[in-house]
């Protein structure tokens, strides 16, 4: 008698099937976030953000989809790294934190372009307290997904200075229109 079942290949004791199913969901929820906030982002982008005073360093407006499509694959490629490792205290850690900051990244956009279009300056005051938790929660998840892959930790490196970018951006321009 022949034994019909397939070999699976693991990865991380668990299947490559549903490691890539799980990579492509991480995938996907960042990307949704990264489409929501454009949704949101766009109509300002247009009017009000247009017309704000911003600082010298400010990049011109096609530089932000092509960086935040790296930063997401990134983030998305290193929560994956920590998911694959067993289960543990530290895993849990990290694979919270990193909810918590992408948490902060999603509101982020709307409070800045939202409410700094709604209320003006005290909105972009506000979108910068956002951010500079959103700062203090990426150094975190980098720090905690070092302890369970240093490869992960290092992919969001790239994501935390530009988040720290962006923290300058939001202060400047709430300093300029206040």
């Amino acid at each position: 008698m022949t034994d019909t079942r397939m070999a699976t290949t693991t990865v991380g004791g668990r299947s490559a099937l549903s490691s890539a199913i799980v990579l492509l969901g991480f995938l996907g929820l960042a990307f949704a976030i990264g489409a929501i906030g454009s949704m949101i982002a766009r109509p300002a982008i247009d009017g009000w953000y247009a017309d704000a005073p911003k600082p010298m360093w400010n990049p011109p407006g096609e530089v932000f989809a092509p960086v935040w499509t790296v930063l997401y694959a990134m983030m998305s490629l290193a929560v994956w790294l920590v998911w694959r490792r067993p289960r543990s205290p530290q895993r849990s850690r990290a694979l919270t934190v990193y909810g918590v900051q992408l948490g902060l990244n999603a509101l982020w956009t709307p409070m800045f372009f939202g409410l700094g279009g709604m209320i003006g300056a005290p909105g972009l005051w506000i979108a910068l307290g956002v951010i500079v938790a959103l700062d203090f929660a990426v150094l975190t998840a980098i720090t905690r997904f070092g302890e369970s892959s240093r490869a992960a930790a290092a992919l969001l490196v790239p994501y935390w200075l530009w988040v720290l970018y962006a923290t300058t951006l939001n202060a400047a321009i709430a300093v300029l229109a206040a």
